[in-house]
């Protein structure tokens, strides 16, 4: 299907957010609220032609993991053009006028026949669509297929496994794990099982301490405690447990740990069901947390100050999830997406701060955008 520069331009709010890339059109509405970027960024092109802003490294770099999700969004070409690399043909400057034409795409036509120009071969190569059925250009995995299979049977080397689970791929829905639904099932968890499960138990933590002599003022200060003290065992987590790549064996057995742990979030980081935490792995994660807190504080200040610790965790997973798939408030918010977003796509080896990035700042790990 082949599409005008007119008909393009219509498609430029929120509601319907076409681009076009080296003359092929593509339909990013369902991806707004997803850009690593920030949705700001890909609503002021909505509409034109953003081939020369991704090609530029210094204002606007993209990974390979970009190109390759920019392909699942293909809808059709421009008509009376050809597939180059260039930004728009004379042909398609000539079919709007200077007056009907956005200033940021009229410059771009003035400017196409100054462009460098690249072979249709070279194009080919730095669009080609990701095949589901096997990853031709990485020899990874296949995403059509149970994932933990093929990383159990691999014999990929900690630096190839680690370079790629840190590309970002893309795919309609949630890739398998498991062969089998009766375990696969307990791999995806929407966002709302986190309050469900772990909201009585901050009931009974908060009430227990009451019993057992706490006062609501002692109760309601050591409750602010220890979702403080959550914020410090978020980034300990992130940094020093989900992201112990340089002391990862190298060995199939650790690599899979990995990927189960935290590699997989990594590697389909737009994955609405892999986002929070199973509740089996964060009762694992909670126990030894627990049993720290009982052992730093007395009975009931450590139920008051765990309280609050596991409702800085619920919150810690909302604000997960809500960087990753909604969205967001300008205020600090918009700030911790792009943030969290280019630990993603641009620096995985700092930025480990979620929810703020006091941390980061602290252990000089912030990431400079």
């Amino acid at each position: 299907m082949s599409f005008s520069v007119q008909q393009v331009l219509a498609h430029n709010n929120a509601d319907s957010c076409w681009v076009i890339h080296n003359n092929k059109v593509y339909d990013m509405t369902s991806f707004v609220q997803d850009h690593p970027g920030g949705e700001e960024y890909i609503l002021d092109h909505a509409g034109t032609d953003i081939s020369q802003l991704m090609n530029d490294p210094l204002t606007h770099a993209h990974s390979d993991g970009a190109y390759e999700m920019l392909d699942e969004f293909f809808i059709g070409t421009l008509e009376n053009t050809q597939t180059t690399t260039t930004t728009t043909t004379a042909t398609t400057a000539a079919t709007t006028t200077a007056a009907e034409e956005p200033l940021g795409l009229r410059k771009r036509a003035n400017n196409a026949a100054d462009q460098q120009q690249e072979t249709k071969e070279e194009a080919e190569d730095y669009l080609k669509t990701t095949d589901l059925a096997a990853d031709k250009k990485s020899k990874f995995l296949d995403l059509s297929q149970p994932l933990l299979w093929q990383l159990w049977n691999s014999d990929f080397s900690k630096a190839f496994y680690l370079e790629q689970v840190h590309i970002p791929r893309h795919i309609s829905g949630s890739a398998r794990i498991f062969g089998s639904p009766y375990l696969e099932v307990f791999t995806k968890t929407p966002w709302y099982i986190i309050p469900i499960f772990w909201l009585p138990i901050i009931t009974y933590n908060a009430h227990r301490s009451l019993e057992t002599g706490l006062s609501p003022d002692n109760l309601a200060a050591l409750f602010v405690l220890g979702m403080f003290l959550w914020t410090l065992a978020e980034y300990v987590i992130h940094r020093f447990l989900f992201h112990l790549d340089d002391l990862l064996p190298d060995s199939t057995v650790w690599l899979t740990a990995h990927f189960l742990l935290h590699g997989i979030h990594h590697y389909l980081p737009m994955d609405r069901l892999r986002l929070v935490m199973p509740p089996a792995l964060g009762v694992a994660l909670a126990l030894p947390l627990n049993k720290l807190g009982h052992t730093l504080f007395v009975e009931p200040q450590a139920y008051a100050v765990m309280a609050g610790a596991y409702l800085g965790y619920v919150l810690y997973d909302m604000t997960h999830y809500y960087l990753h798939h909604a969205k967001v408030f300008k205020i600090h918010f918009r700030e911790m997406k792009t943030y969290h977003l280019a630990h993603h796509y641009k620096n995985y080896e700092g930025g480990y701060g979620i929810t703020s990035k006091i941390w980061d700042r602290v252990f000089n790990t912030e990431l400079q955008l």
